[in-house]
Order: structure tokens, then sequence, then C-alpha cells
């Protein structure tokens, strides 16, 4: 059928050149084609067929056909075969060639198992090997990798964090940081922490589990350091004390500053966190930091002579 076509197209091709030469000639088309007298060309409409439909038994097998993955294997490079990927409370790590369990009770960080290391965990290796059995301790910033290996606790934390919603303080400051509220230079500045709770103060308490493993992780504010605006900084390990009226013109007890000179002042309050985290045989600990802004102005008293 395309070898037709193109025969056909070729002839009207042929005929046309020879008709055009002449614009007092009529242009003949062969059969199968129409003459367009916009373009003066002889024009083929060619269908193409439809493609072929895949037989719908076939396609049906072939979509329900289960797809296999391959599981990982836990082989020894000592007899090449397949071991056991967990014994116990020991996994096996292929890295290693060897299963791998946490030592318990974990060395002092003094030990020289740690390598000078303060984070991390010493991990205990023995290997089945044809004559005897080898075994040594060893330092790792993170649980071995294994088939079978428990989660890194410290991943864990992290999702126990994820679920805290932890977030900046509220800003309490006298004066006010709102417009219209003008605090008097030399006078004492008031800062507090607004909004204290669980999730702008703590503590909070919060588990992640994966695989029947679980880590716990508490968080708690250690310090504010409030950085004032004027090339000052304050760092309060409370959370202030809420101005009142009946304060008068005193400083706070626990968390203030002065301000010598006039002017707008953007303070900024940044509450540093401290993360515990403990489970999986670890421990440690994960700091973190959030930032809240307000702006005040700082004018001067005038004194009026009469």
């Amino acid at each position: 059928m395309r070898l037709a076509a193109l025969l056909l197209l070729s002839t009207c091709s042929v005929v046309l050149g020879a008709q055009t030469a002449s614009a007092d000639l009529p242009v003949q088309c062969s059969r199968g084609s129409s003459y367009n007298p916009r373009t003066g060309k002889c024009v083929i409409a060619v269908t193409p067929h439809p493609p072929e439909r895949a037989d719908p038994v076939t396609r049906r097998q072939s979509t329900s056909q289960p797809v296999s993955k391959a599981q990982p294997k836990c082989v020894s490079s000592y007899s090449g075969k397949d071991v056991p990927c967990k014994e116990g409370g020991s996994w096996w790590s292929n890295d290693r060639d060897c299963y791998v369990s946490l030592a318990d009770p974990q060395p002092p960080k003094s030990d020289p198992q740690w390598e000078g290391h303060r984070t991390g965990a010493i991990y205990e290796c023995y290997s089945p090997g044809i004559v005897g059995t080898r075994m040594y301790t060893f330092w790792s910033a993170a649980s071995p990798a294994g088939p079978a290996a428990p989660p890194d606790p410290r991943i864990l934390a992290l999702q126990a964090i994820a679920t805290m919603r932890l977030r900046a303080i509220g800003i309490g400051i006298v004066p006010e940081a709102q417009p219209g509220r003008i605090g008097i230079v030399g006078l004492p500045t008031w800062m507090w922490v607004a909004d204290p709770g669980q999730h702008t103060w703590g503590p909070i308490t919060r588990t992640a589990s994966s695989a029947g493993y679980s880590v716990s992780a508490t968080a708690k504010v250690q310090r504010v350091v409030w950085a004032m605006g004027d090339g000052t900084t304050v760092t309060c390990t409370k959370r202030g004390t809420p101005y009142a009226d009946s304060f008068g013109k005193g400083a706070s007890p626990d968390c203030g500053h002065t301000y010598t000179r006039q002017g707008a002042y953007t303070v900024r309050a940044t509450s540093y966190w401290q993360v515990t985290w403990t489970g999986i045989g670890q421990s440690g600990t994960i700091p973190l930091d959030f930032t809240r802004t307000a702006v005040i102005t700082m004018g001067e008293a005038q004194v009026l002579i009469r």
C-alpha cells in the first residue's frame, strides 16, 4: 500500500511539473488524487493503517506477572555460603564479614577503643570461621549496616524531634513592640518568654519506633540569647519575668537591658535547645535553635520648664 502511494505521488508530481510549465493548460491529476487550485498541486490523501492491537489475553497475562525483588543475602566469605542474617541480638554485616552487636556495657570514653571519639558506639564483631571463631571490638559513628541490622538510633531520634513541633519563643518586652509605644533611654528594658510551654520552652518528650526498636528524645531550652540591636547581647537561662506596672522603674531580676541612645532597635531572641535521646543501646544529644525578632523604639524624656 505504501509503495503504491509513493508511485502515485511520483506520477502526480511529474504531471504537475509538466503542466505548470504552461499557465494556460489545466492540471491533469492521476487517479486517486485531486487538484488544489490554491496551491496548483495534486494532493493525495493517504490514510495510515491503525497500529496493531495487542492480544487482550496476552496483555492481561503480562500485567498480572508478579514482580520479584531480590532479597538481600548474608554471605560468609570464609565458606562462600549463606548464613543466618540474625543470631540472637547480633546481625550479620557483609561489609565486616561478621556478626555485629553493641558492646554492653559501653566502655568509658577514656578507653582506647573509642579512638578519641566522643560520639558513636563500640561494637563487638565475631565471625564463625572454618577453624575457631574470630572476635574483636571496633568503634563506629553509626550502626553497621546489614540486612537484619537495627535502624540507626539517631535517625529515629530525629523522627521523634519532628513530632515535637518546636518553635521560637514569643517575645515579651517592655517597651512593647507596637506602634506608638516608646521606651525611655536610661530606664530598664525587660525581656521574657511570652508563651512558655512544651513547644517553646520544654521539656517535651517523644518516641519514634521502627522494626520493633524505639528511641525516646527529650527537648528543653538551655538559654535564650537576646541580641538587643545596639551591639550588645544578653544571655538568659530563665524564662524572664513579665513586667508589671507595680515594678515601676526597677530592673528585671533575671533578664533585662538598658539602652543609652534613642532610636529604633531590632531585637533578636534566639532560643537554644538541647535534645537528649536514648535507645537501641545508645544515647546522644542534638542541639537546635530558633529565632524570632521584634522592633522597639527608644526615646528621650523631655523636661518642660515653665
